[in-house]
């Protein structure tokens, strides 16, 4: 789904079944039509890579997204275990960033980015318990900002609801 991402208008929608269809195909037609144009893209994880990342970028298309373990992540960046609470290390190939940020909850959250840098920002919000200033990477921020847009068209969607129960008949 390709939503706006203040309002959650849905722009192009398409059923990903993983039948005849690569997913980078699935992105890249999804896309179409903003393809070459300098747009910049912010995607859930499971439609990320390295790969499509460059791919993207290589079509004028910029990119930000949380990433799944499999997608590419330089092997280093994954055997961080010396990272502590708010800590992060980032890898940067060409204009494709890999950030990997430790969180609280001892969750790595892993970004990639052909948009932003490598940056620590305050979040404006402080810690209940230690009264610190809660700070974040720029790409995490930025992501939380722009993915509002396809949570709320979920949200539009779960108010209509287009499952209806039916009986089969050979």
């Amino acid at each position: 789904m390709v939503c706006e991402a203040v309002l959650g208008y849905i722009c192009n929608m398409e059923v990903y079944s993983a039948e005849g269809k690569k997913l980078e195909d699935t992105v890249l037609s999804l896309l179409d039509r903003n393809l070459g144009q300098n747009h910049h893209v912010h995607q859930d994880s499971y439609y990320n890579s390295v790969r499509l990342a460059q791919t993207l970028l290589d079509r004028k298309v910029r990119v930000c997204s949380t990433m799944r373990p499999n997608g590419g992540i330089p092997r280093d960046l994954e055997e961080e275990d010396c990272l502590k609470k708010g800590q992060s290390v980032f890898r940067r190939k060409g204009d494709v960033i890999v950030q990997v940020w430790k969180d609280k909850r001892l969750v790595r959250m892993r970004s990639i980015s052909t948009i932003h840098e490598a940056t620590i920002v305050n979040t404006g919000r402080k810690d209940r318990e230690t009264n610190i200033e809660i700070k974040k990477p720029y790409i995490v921020v930025q992501y939380n900002k722009f993915m509002k847009g396809v949570d709320r068209a979920d949200q539009y969607l779960s108010f209509y609801s287009v499952l209806r129960k039916t009986v089969k008949w050979s």
